[in-house]
């Protein structure tokens, strides 16, 4: 008998040390095919020239640990499905970095990893709030599921514009995932999503503020792509109702899409590069980098402890729990106005 927690715990571990040697390799190596670099423009936050392949440390942290898990079967063969589903996007995000990518083949590529999420039977299947379920038909799954896919590896990328940001959502996010699939009694999954909070984790090592190095595109879309499937992983499994896997990524979901409503609201091309995420606009203000992601992961910190702990609640209580999520990002919005408008005044 494999004394399997020992194991996975080891897996983890080797995740957060790889994710971090790399990334300490690959900043050391600006400039090269590794090292294509981010120079800063008009839309960046960033003033000097970064290395933008920063991702391909998280995946290198990730990928030796799981595979070594699989070898000796203490993760569920599903997980050969979602690397599959990776590896176009990947892939294609990862030339991107390197150059440029039209943005139709990076839909492309999006789309089939969706594709190979839906096949495997990793689908939205029902909507479900607290106290209520309504089953969706296969007419209606397929496109939500897709569209869910879709969506979620792009907001990963829209959202990674700071030192650090999107790192530290990798750590929280996917931390609470672990911990739902421990609690629930499923330590594989446990130790799939714990391994991506690790390799998360290691990687800020070289991109808190200020950052020696970036994700990428094949990092944010890479985790994009991985928060959605063991969203619907850990939903298939009955670990959580999809809600919670989003309450856990919240403050992503709610900048990313709240900006994109207003900016079509506004007529704005959407596709094009911008600086209106709330991030970003307190920055602007004159926030520093540091002083953002503190306030950031505070934010993230609370929203993954109150997804760990949701389940449990009986659904009067998950109601509160939603309701005051709803009431906090509104108190989140109408502060970053407050602060323009003070930034702006004390510039008059």
């Amino acid at each position: 008998m494999i004394p399997q927690t020992p194991i996975l715990a080891v897996a983890v571990l080797a995740a957060l040390l790889l994710s971090a040697l790399a990334t300490r390799w690959l900043s050391a190596r600006a400039g090269t095919r590794f090292g294509a670099l981010d120079v800063p423009n008009a839309r960046s936050l960033h003033s000097a020239p970064v290395p933008r392949t920063g991702g391909l440390a998280v995946l290198l942290g990730l990928a030796l640990p799981l595979l070594a898990l699989a070898v000796l079967g203490l993760v569920p063969g599903v997980l050969g499905w979602i690397a599959l589903a990776l590896a176009p996007v990947a892939a294609v995000a990862f030339v991107d970095d390197l150059g440029e990518v039209a943005p139709r083949w990076r839909l492309l590529a999006q789309v089939l990893g969706a594709l190979v999420l839906i096949a495997v039977g990793l689908r939205w299947g029902v909507v479900e709030l607290p106290g209520v379920a309504w089953a969706l038909p296969l007419v209606a799954s397929l496109p939500l599921t897709l569209l869910a896919v879709v969506w979620m590896t792009n907001l990963y990328n829209f959202m990674d514009g700071m030192d650090g940001l999107a790192a530290s959502m990798t750590l929280f996010g996917f931390g609470a995932l672990a911990l739902l699939g421990w609690n629930g009694g499923e330590p594989g999954y446990a130790a799939v999503a714990g391994c991506v909070a690790a390799a998360g984790a290691g990687f800020l090592s070289g991109n808190f503020p200020p950052a020696r190095i970036f994700l990428g595109d094949v990092g944010s879309a890479s985790l994009g792509l991985l928060a959605a499937a063991l969203a619907l992983w850990g939903a298939q499994l009955g670990l959580f109702p999809l809600w919670v896997a989003l309450l856990a990524f919240s403050p992503f979901v709610v900048d990313a899409t709240w900006t994109l409503l207003v900016r079509l609201a506004r007529g704005e091309r959407v596709w094009q590069a911008h600086r209106s995420h709330h991030y970003q606009r307190l920055v602007l203000a004159g926030w520093s980098h540091r002083r953002t992601l503190l306030r950031a992961q505070l934010l993230m910190a609370a929203a993954s402890a109150c997804a760990v702990a949701a389940p449990g609640l009986v659904a009067r209580d998950q109601w509160l729990v939603i309701g005051a999520w709803c009431a906090i990002y509104l108190l989140v919005h109408l502060k970053v106005g407050l602060v323009e408008r003070a930034a702006a005044g004390s510039r008059a």
